[in-house]
């Protein structure tokens, strides 16, 4: 009794409250409908129990199910790992190369950033993903693409046995006019006949998974092969866009200089590895991280603080002439602001009139930049 107590401790009962978000509702919602239902359909109308396919398919089932949900889990409640609070490299003179985060009173040790949604700087922070309500990065980003990997795949097996479940239930009752097909049905003749009829709801039930299966099939497979393809150069997404910005900025002022991305290896295994390792415990400390050679330490935080003085110079200034209450549907300001308001969890800047921001970029309605606040910066959408 006294070793289970120390394993759940009140902090990871505080955790459960990601739980309580509309990304993990969803995300839990489609793995339990199509997982229950490629069982059910399984075991009452398609590949019975009682063969060795059929066991062995209900086997695999449970297996991707368990998967699925252990690294999904694992994503969620391990985290991406966090800078610790009042953290300073052991080298004072390396702050000169270190922003420096007033909400985490420590400075931003390289490949992290804060993010707001945590209110905490994430080590080797990708990105914040509202489908685990936790950022990915350096302790679960292995995790996380893991389960990208998991579940298209668990969804094409479910949605094979949506399709032939479909199929074999349907054969007797319609005329497809497949005469000429030869598909083996041996799995539809039982005997004896299915104690729960193959009915109307089961049907409709049945469609629905299969459109969330393939659904997730195609979405979350984009999403892995996405999270390959940075992880294979040993990047993040902030990273990618970091280093995007970086060739706009030598181009813009036709520089004699070329950015080289410090953390590539040079080679994609050795990328890998930095993931992905046997003992499923990422490669570093994530505070400190090798380097290619020729590249410095802090290579990548020295282009940041030349970007941000950049993004200082070349952002629009802009006085503010009405009030706004930084509401995500501003119904006061009218229908077609309404209706034009972008798709973003970036928080609104709440602005009153005479004050000034920093365009950054721009939609054809909406701005994104900063606010000019005690020489401070608020980012968000305008």
């Amino acid at each position: 009794m006294g070793t289970f107590c120390s394993v759940i401790k009140f902090e990871n009962l505080q955790e459960l409250k990601r739980l309580c978000h509309w990304g993990p509702i969803i995300a839990l919602g489609v793995i339990a409908i199509c997982s229950t239902m490629a069982m059910i359909d399984s075991v009452l109308w398609y590949w019975p129990l009682h063969t060795t396919g059929g066991s062995v398919n209900f086997i695999m089932l449970i297996n991707w199910t368990v998967m699925i949900l252990y690294n999904y889990f694992n994503a969620m409640f391990v985290g991406p790992g966090f800078v610790p609070l009042g953290w300073k490299p052991e080298i004072s003179q390396d702050t000169m190369y270190l922003q420096y985060c007033k909400v985490c009173q420590a400075y931003k040790a390289p490949r992290s950033h804060h993010c707001r949604k945590c209110n905490r700087c994430v080590m080797k922070m990708d990105h914040h993903c509202p489908w685990i309500n936790n950022c990915c990065g350096y302790q679960n980003h292995a995790s996380f693409t893991l389960f990208l990997l998991l579940a298209p795949l668990g969804c094409i097996h479910a949605a094979f046995i949506f399709v032939m479940t479909m199929y074999t239930q349907l054969y007797h009752r319609l005329s497809f006019g497949w005469n000429t097909v030869k598909i083996d049905m041996s799995a539809a003749r039982r005997d004896p006949l299915p104690i729960v009829p193959f009915g109307l709801a089961a049907f409709a039930t049945t469609l629905f998974a299969l459109g969330l299966a393939l659904g997730t099939t195609i979405a979350v497979g984009m999403l892995f092969f996405i999270q390959m393809k940075i992880i294979l150069r040993n990047k993040t997404s902030i990273e990618s866009w970091i280093e995007e910005k970086a060739k706009d900025r030598i181009q813009y002022y036709q520089l004699d200089e070329v950015f080289v991305f410090p953390y590539d290896m040079g080679s994609r295994w050795r990328n890998f590895k930095q993931v992905f390792t046997w003992s499923g415990v990422p490669e570093g400390d994530g505070l400190e991280w090798p380097v290619r050679e020729g590249c410095h330490q802090y290579s990548l935080t020295i282009e940041q603080l030349k970007q941000k003085a950049d993004k200082r110079v070349r952002s629009v200034r802009y006085k503010v002439i009405e009030d706004y209450s930084g509401a995500c549907c501003p119904l006061n300001k009218g229908i077609k602001t309404f209706f034009t308001s972008p798709c973003t969890e970036e928080p609104r800047i709440q602005l009153q009139k005479g004050e000034f921001i920093l365009a950054t970029r721009g939609l054809r309605y909406w701005l994104y930049g900063d606010k000019i606040l005690d020489d401070s910066f608020i980012e968000g959408v305008l």
